[in-house]
């Protein structure tokens, strides 16, 4: 209660006053402290984020809503507005530049990844299932799939004998980060679906796959991948950086399953809800940048 308090005070009253008593002080605004103040990541562009969205000026709100070609213009209309010249401060027009690709971008990534969530797996489509497919022959190179309806799909950790129904609820999105990571981190997803076919510690690969997409798709959607992303793309993040954070959730919960050796698979969203915690906690870093450190293939 009393943070509420303390934010609106602050946000309503104190905000305002401090910002025209620091450009009085330093001649300089506050998105000109931010941008020349800080190095590029999470702090200044998260601190420059808020500055854009609680601003009064239509041009600096603006600027959030423009897409990557028009950024440039964004830019210089700012540094109009705020009467800032170029030669008087060289570190600013790069660094807003950087922060205007991190903030638009990121919005893009999420519109992208929640596309793709919403495309239902389709059976009837040649690319849907050439996909399906190629993620068998990634992980089990050495066994033939006897048919396209098999009970073969549970040793890869799906529950029925045709996958398409456990991708309801992330629908495309939860096939390609599974044949994303089996394609660039080969050798490290076979290691995983071995300790996933473990007798004892065993889990379901492909499930707890589609799971670990609706974990990141839901960090991707609060907003809570932002310090990684800013701090780990230098520029717009893609749909590629999203499923590289996929790959670095799906291996290190097969780390954290297997070092935690749960009594059985009864007790997965426990131990989910815990690996969640340790991520949120990591995310709260502002120098936080959670990616794959193995080689990739």
């Amino acid at each position: 209660m009393f943070k509420r308090i303390w934010q609106y005070i602050y946000t309503s009253l104190l905000r305002s006053w401090l910002k025209w008593l620091l450009r009085k002080t330093t001649g300089t605004c506050e998105l000109q402290r931010i941008c020349s103040g800080y190095k590029p990541g999470a702090t200044m562009t998260t601190k420059a984020e808020y500055s854009l969205q609680s601003s009064k000026n239509k041009v600096l709100r603006l600027a959030l809503e423009t897409n990557k070609e028009n950024i440039e213009e964004h830019v210089n209309e700012i540094m109009k507005e705020k009467e800032i010249k170029p030669h008087s401060d060289h570190l600013f027009k790069a660094n807003l530049h950087i922060c205007l690709l991190q903030i638009t971008g990121y919005s893009r990534l999420y519109f992208c990844v929640e596309d793709l969530r919403k495309e239902v797996f389709n059976s009837d489509n040649p690319k849907h299932e050439a996909m399906l497919l190629k993620l068998w022959d990634l992980l089990m190179p050495t066994v033939k799939l006897e048919s396209r309806i098999t009970k073969q799909w549970g040793d890869i950790g799906f529950q029925g004998d045709d996958p398409k129904t456990d991708f309801r609820g992330m629908g495309l999105l939860g096939l390609i980060n599974l044949v994303f990571f089996s394609e660039n981190y080969t050798a490290e997803s076979r290691q995983v679906l071995s300790h996933a076919n473990h007798p004892k510690l065993g889990y379901s690969y492909a499930i707890v796959g589609i799971n670990l997409t609706e974990m990141a798709y839901s960090l991707l959607k609060s907003g809570a991948l932002k310090p990684h992303f800013y701090n780990s793309v230098p520029g717009s993040p893609e749909l590629e950086d999203f499923h590289h954070f996929y790959c670095y959730l799906a291996y290190e919960f097969d780390k954290f399953w297997v070092a935690e050796e749960p009594e059985s698979i009864m007790h997965f969203n426990q131990y989910r809800e815990k690996f969640l915690n340790i991520v949120k906690t990591h995310l709260q870093d502002p120098d936080v940048s959670l990616t794959l450190t193995v080689a990739c293939n």
